[in-house]
């Protein structure tokens, strides 16, 4: 009853939320209706037909980047596709050949786009593809079932396509699956394993100063997750009955964290509409518009993961199996390994990622590099300035000195 409940809800509020859409379009199109009571007027409208989640992916948003001296069209090109999700190229027609680099995107509430700022930053200087999750309850239920097994077997493939001689970047809870991905391919002597993988703030061994995301899923059995945030998908989806965690659940989970913040956040948007400051409006606005961009997880991968990095910590223990067979992290000898964290980051603390170079036991010292980014939270490590100007050059520096 959980998503029907959600869904009710939702089409209960619509007509309000057309009526204030309708009400803000028809002011903005009068002239001459400036003053404060029309300006806070028509903020409340705005702010009411935004109240609400989307569940399609938004737009990646770039047209071009700029390599070397000259202004060069991007174009998405998907270079496989599975039901679960789609390896997606931004390719840019130009003659040098440039480092090929997978970013892992999670799989965690989110779209990918979560990452645009990343892909952004690395354009210029790589071949960049991503790991486009696609929405499970747009998945119909004769694709099967998709767990962390299928997540790992996804990036062995989505590297396959790639080729040879590629590089990983993975953001928050796919290192896990970057890392045993990584392993597993090493251990095949796969030609296609990564020649660098850098894991930025994520959940190696969350034995490690847990934080209160690790702590909440330490304190409940599996069993209760199952029977408490698992719902079928609405028979009106392409994805009718196929169990899913369901993204607005993630979301409320990740704003109740910060709940204040999230609150000012709105009171200031509202005064910056009334007050007419539309660029700052804007900022606040474009964030929201990808922060309430919500998809769903398949249930069998949304437990397994809770259940396998999360509560039994099978990973650092030495104890998980890919596919029936042990995962050995200490089989990469040929990947240069390098983690990244966030001084301040409340979900993936210090120390978790980090642990990553102990799993990798037989790495020379000079192929694994850590940094801790002073001053950031969890998506400063990903996004923002101080990854453009302070954490991006290393990773460029790392996927360089393996080339």
């Amino acid at each position: 009853m959980l998503y029907q409940a959600y869904q009710a809800s939702s089409d209960f509020s619509l007509p309000a939320r057309a009526l204030a859409g309708f009400a803000l379009t028809a002011h903005n199109a009068l002239p001459g209706l400036s003053s404060p009571v029309m300006r806070n007027l028509t903020a409340a409208y705005e702010l009411i037909s935004r109240a609400r989640l989307t569940h399609t992916r938004p737009d990646y948003g770039i047209r071009s980047v700029m390599v070397g001296n000259r202004e060069v069209e991007v174009i998405e090109e998907p270079a496989r596709v599975t039901p679960f999700g789609t390896l997606l190229r931004f390719r840019k027609d130009i003659d040098t050949e440039q480092p090929r680099v997978l970013i892992v995107a999670p799989l965690s509430g989110h779209f990918a786009t979560l990452l645009r700022g990343t892909v952004r930053t690395m354009l210029p200087e790589h071949d960049v593809y991503i790991t486009d999750w696609h929405n499970a309850r747009d998945v119909p239920l004769s694709a099967g079932r998709f767990g962390f097994d299928d997540y790992v077997t996804h990036l062995i493939d989505f590297l396959e396509v790639i080729g040879p001689g590629a590089h990983i970047v993975a953001v928050c809870q796919p290192c896990v699956a970057a890392l045993v991905a990584a392993a597993v391919m090493a251990q095949d002597g796969h030609p296609a394993q990564p020649r660098s993988m850098t894991l930025m703030a994520g959940p190696i061994d969350t034995r490690v100063n847990p934080t209160k995301v690790n702590e909440l899923a330490k304190s409940k059995p599996i069993s209760w997750f199952e029977k408490n945030l698992i719902a079928r998908v609405p028979f009106r989806y392409d994805g009718a009955f196929r169990k899913v965690y369901p993204g607005f659940v993630q979301l409320t989970a990740f704003m109740s964290m910060n709940l204040d913040r999230h609150t000012k956040a709105h009171r200031e948007l509202y005064a910056n509409l009334a007050r007419g400051e539309i660029e700052k409006a804007k900022i606040t606005k474009d964030f929201y518009d990808e922060y309430f961009a919500v998809l769903d997880l398949a249930a069998e991968f949304y437990l397994e993961t809770v259940r396998i990095v999360f509560q039994e910590h099978k990973l650092p223990l030495g104890e998980l199996e890919y596919d029936g067979r042990p995962v050995d992290p200490s089989a990469i000898r040929k990947t240069m390994l390098l983690t990244v964290e966030g001084e301040r980051d409340d979900i993936c603390a210090v120390g978790q990622t980090l642990a990553a170079h102990d799993l990798c036991s037989t790495l020379r010292p000079y192929r694994k590099r850590h940094h801790m980014q002073p001053g950031v939270g969890h998506y400063g490590v990903f996004s923002g300035k101080k990854w453009e100007g302070q954490i991006y050059p290393l990773v460029k520096n790392l996927i360089l000195a393996a080339e």
